[in-house]
Parts: C-alpha cells; structure tokens; sequence
C-alpha cells in the first residue's frame, strides 16, 4: 500500500489518502466537504479537474466521464491516487456542462 499526498487547488486543504483508497472516502473520513450524491460515479457530482498527477479509475469512463474526460477529471468516488495529486474541486467535464445549458430557441 502506497500513500500519496491530495492538495485541493485554492483551498488550502490536503490529505493523505493510500492507492486502496477513493479520494472521496479520504475526504469523508478528514471532514472535507467533498460534493457527492450516488457514489457510483454516474451523478458526476464528485467531479475534481485533475491539475497535476494521476488517478486509478478503470470505470469513470463506462460510467459519468468519456474516456478523453477521464484523463483530465476525477470522479473522487471512485478515483484511487496513483501520484501525489493537485485536484480542483467543483470543475465539472464538458459532458455535464453541456447537459444544463438552456436549449437554444427555435426560429419560428
């Protein structure tokens, strides 16, 4: 078992979390209001945009994420360090971003 070093860009806020480990586990068991909802990588609301380092996170792409998205976000409820890692919390994939836009107006 290995540990790595998680900072949360802009936050201030850093665990320690093993290779065994979800990141949003870690978070949970430090007190770090880490957003989530189902836990199974499908909400996408534990969503991190992954600044420096990597995660082991075999599914995220069969699940919420494409596979493009999946190399540059998190979804920490599945998400195990594979480095230390720099990760921005609140950054949400494209995927999700373009699933609440208003639609655009039809010309009549």
């Amino acid at each position: 078992m290995t540990e790595y070093t998680v900072e949360f860009v802009g936050t201030g806020e850093t665990i320690t979390c093993s290779d065994k480990q979800t990141i949003l586990s870690r978070c949970l068991e430090e007190g770090i209001a880490q957003e989530y909802s189902c836990r199974v990588g499908m909400c996408l609301a534990c969503s991190a945009e992954i600044v420096d380092g990597e995660v082991e996170q075999q599914v995220a792409a069969a699940r919420g994420l494409t596979e493009e998205e999946a190399e540059t976000y998190a979804l920490t409820c599945m998400a195990r360090p594979a480095s230390d890692l720099k990760l921005d919390r609140g950054k949400y994939p494209p995927s999700i971003e373009n699933d609440t836009e208003e639609p655009a107006a039809a010309d009549d």
